[in-house]
């Protein structure tokens, strides 16, 4: 019974996703409610939801509540480049390393010290779980809109004391780990990526203007000192439905033998 359930709800899905694709239901067009997408496809009124909440979250469709509510047909977005660069320091442009190609951009950020880590962070930092830490949100804006949110992490017994505590705070505020961690004796010598996919939570999702539960790409990055202790890790989110992110590595120039 419960295959058959599955089976229903992923052959409406690829229903609704073929009628968009051949314009049977073209952008704007207004999905039936879904007592009628049950009666139609012959399933019962969860397994309608369940397969609209599927291609919503692939980001065809997108609801509306209030006046006009209901689920349409999501008009194709422009997608645009998010030029991924680092230095050979681990220095960031825009202490991120992401920004929109050819848009002004501006950083919000806000930090609060001595927050206890969380298991998975904890682990990454290579602390105890609910060790301090310094917490930075970020959110990168252009055109006054939300680009992409970064939650950075660094251990508060690292920086604890000295002038670079707060990473938007101080002498140095906002510039980058590599450059802050040198002023305090400590030499970063590697940075780590890991991209994720994933699906946006309402509260994310509503920030960048996405639909919950939309794709999005998450990259955890860690940097590493010298002597592979880990000095901070953050996990930056982007909507995938919007940006490609694109990775740009400088090489050193091979000269003929």
């Amino acid at each position: 019974m419960a295959d058959r359930q599955e089976a229903g709800y992923l052959r409406v899905a690829q229903a609704i996703r073929e009628r968009i694709a051949d314009g049977t239901w073209p952008a704007g067009h207004k999905l039936p409610n879904r007592p009628a997408l049950a009666e139609e496809f012959g399933v019962g009124e969860n397994t309608a939801r369940q397969a609209v909440e599927i291609v919503l979250a692939e980001g065809l469709l997108e609801s509306f509540r209030g006046r006009g509510r209901g689920t349409y047909v999501r008009a194709p977005r422009e997608r645009h480049l998010l030029p991924r660069t680092l230095t050979a320091g681990g220095a960031a442009p825009g202490r991120l390393g992401l920004a929109p190609a050819g848009s002004p951009t501006s950083l919000e950020s806000e930090s609060t010290a001595k927050v206890p880590a969380p298991a998975a962070i904890a682990a990454r930092l290579g602390i105890e779980a609910g060790g301090l830490c310094v917490r930075t949100d970020y959110e990168v804006l252009a055109d006054r809109r939300c680009v992409l949110t970064a939650t950075s992490w660094e251990p508060y017994a690292l920086t604890s004391g000295t002038p670079v505590v707060l990473p938007e705070g101080g002498p140095l505020a906002g510039r980058g780990v590599a450059e802050r961690m040198a002023h305090i004796g400590i030499t970063v010598a590697r940075v780590t990526e890991v991209p994720r996919p994933v699906q946006l939570d309402r509260e994310t999702a509503q920030l960048l203007g996405a639909a919950a539960g939309a794709q999005g790409v998450l990259i955890e990055r860690t940097h590493y000192d010298s002597g592979g202790r880990p000095v901070e890790t953050a996990d930056i989110v982007v909507p995938a439905e919007r940006w490609d992110i694109t990775y740009d590595f400088p090489l050193d120039p091979v000269v003929r033998a």
